[in-house]
């Protein structure tokens, strides 16, 4: 790992689960897999902290361990999965739009949580969502469930590996460490639960009928627990299916920019149906049809097959091939080429950065040497119209920052300058990967830059959240309009200023770093997918 990604994930650890946890977190991240005393020895933490820390990180996938042959259980971090936590609000939100706040809630839950039962999620989000509603409306624990299924059975969330029963069994020793395993087709499988109750609000639940205060309450209720019936069937977030929906949702944006909106709905229709069928790691989709695609389209979408064939064959002779022409059978099949697709994203990424880092001028001769693949400085100057000194200053520039490279071809072994062809060329990938290192580093100078405006104003943001504690409290007594406006004086106009200058800050700040990341996520799906193909 680089730096920049060792640094960011410090960061991120830090500001989810503390201190204790992120020198425990990042230690592994440079060290690799160790045993516990080790981890407790080289850290300096003792040995009942590291223990903590260390099941806070497998609770959220963020550590996993493995048993070796001298029977030592050894722990590594999943660098990769704690960098997954920068995209946690946009996994939220995608969840919000495709199943409302009852899907949102159930997300949310997860992430917070790690891992979760269906039946604790379930109580979990219906008490949220009852909070949220009017006085006597409650939220039933049957549409909960509902939505918990249709996440399940669209691959949003799945099952987290279990130990086998025949584990349990063995009469010998018990081994250092639990393996974990699960069915691919028991993945998916929604236990069969009558989850019958409505959510409960906190205030009904802290007293009772008789206003009697939940602490003093007797605790022989406890005693006798019914047992659950998900028992030991854990349920987690599936991050790989969210990316699959990101990428799709990427290609029907660049189809819609690049053609029109009816294409992109064809294209939106052809990813639809390939969801479940085709891996997240495939080139392509599964071939589909013309006529099957006509029957699959929304309802309400009035165009006819004949538009449809002419919509398609357009489709596949567009020049960037994110819909290739598999065969004739059942009026043409069609494929979407997931790579093709990545690719040109990945490559109009880095030719928005020129333009944006260097001018319209570079972004030309970046262009150009895209298409042409191989060119010689004069010829740049030719193709490119610019001036040779200028045109050399750009191609000089564009090197030092690694979005070009220089290809030497000599014509004699010597490599004598005189008699060497210097070829200026774009390797895609390592331009990628160079770009996907910035964007690491521009993430953590973002997080801690609102890290740092939120401490330089810790006192101001105490003494508003003090002042709208005691407003909330006096509205629910009931309190006059002129003590409220009394309380709400305690903020001067100029403090008041300052909280709107903090609050338009931070708030961009958060804007920022979510558009890193969708850049950040175009990147390395790029770089994962042309990785698998080499």
């Amino acid at each position: 790992m680089t730096q920049a990604e060792i640094k960011l994930c410090s960061l991120l650890l830090q500001e989810h689960f503390g201190e204790i946890v992120e020198k425990i977190g990042v230690h592994l991240i440079r060290t690799g897999s160790q045993p516990l005393r080790v981890i407790a020895h080289d850290t300096g933490t003792s040995l009942d902290q590291v223990k903590k820390a260390l099941c806070v990180l497998i609770q959220h996938n963020l550590v996993s361990y493995q048993v070796h042959k001298r029977g030592v259980v050894e722990y590594e971090a999943q660098c990769s999965r704690v960098l997954r936590m920068l995209r946690y609000p946009r996994y939220i939100y995608t969840t919000k739009t495709l199943y409302s706040d009852t899907g949102e809630l159930i997300v949310e839950e997860l992430l917070l949580n790690g891992k979760l039962t269906m039946s604790a999620v379930v109580k979990k989000v219906a008490d949220r969502l009852t909070e949220t509603m009017e006085d006597g409306k409650t939220m039933d624990y049957a549409e909960v469930s509902n939505t918990f299924v249709r996440l399940a059975d669209t691959h949003f969330v799945q099952r987290c590996p279990s130990v086998p029963t025949t584990e349990n069994s063995d009469p010998g020793p018990p081994p250092p460490a639990p393996t974990l395993v699960i069915n691919e087709k028991d993945m998916y499988l929604v236990p069969k639960l009558s989850l019958i109750g409505k959510g409960k609000r906190r205030r009904s639940s802290d007293e009772d009928a008789a206003g009697e205060p939940k602490a003093k309450r007797p605790k022989h209720t406890t005693d006798n627990k019914e047992p659950i019936p998900d028992d030991g069937i854990y349920w987690q977030v599936n991050l790989d299916r969210f990316h699959q929906h990101f990428r799709d949702q990427a290609i029907v944006s660049a189809v819609a920019n690049r053609m029109d909106q009816t294409s992109s709905e064809i294209v939106r229709t052809m990813l639809r149906m390939s969801e479940i069928t085709t891996s997240s790691s495939a080139p392509f989709t599964q071939p589909l049809s013309s006529n099957e695609i006509f029957r699959s389209l929304p309802v309400g979408y009035n165009i006819s097959k004949q538009v449809l064939d002419q919509y398609l064959t357009l489709l596949a002779d567009d020049p960037l091939e994110f819909v290739g022409k598999s065969g004739d059978s059942g009026g043409g099949m069609y494929v979407i080429n997931l790579h093709k697709a990545l690719a040109s994203l990945a490559t109009a990424t880095l030719e928005s950065v020129v333009q944006e880092r260097f001018g319209s001028r570079c972004a030309r001769i970046f262009r150009l040497v895209l298409q042409k693949k191989h060119l010689e400085q004069k010829q740049v100057e030719d193709f490119a119209m610019i001036p040779a000194k200028e045109a050399k200053d750009m191609l000089y520039k564009m090197l030092s920052e690694n979005f070009m490279s220089l290809q030497e071809i000599p014509k004699t072994p010597d490599h004598a300058p005189s008699r060497t062809f210097y070829l200026y060329t774009v390797n895609i990938l390592s331009a990628a990967r160079m770009l996907l290192h910035r964007c690491y580093k521009s993430i953590a100078n973002l997080i801690e830059r609102r890290q740092f405006e939120t401490k330089e104003n810790k006192r101001l943001l105490e003494k508003s959240q003090r002042v709208e504690a005691i407003i909330a409290s006096m509205q629910a007594t009931g309190a006059e309009e002129a003590q409220l406006q009394e309380i709400e004086e305690m903020i001067t106009a100029p403090e008041r200023q300052q909280l709107e200058t903090l609050k338009r800050n931070v708030n961009k700040l958060d804007a920022s770093e979510i558009q890193v990341d969708e850049t950040i996520f175009l990147l390395e799906s790029y770089i994962e997918c042309t990785m698998k193909r080499q």
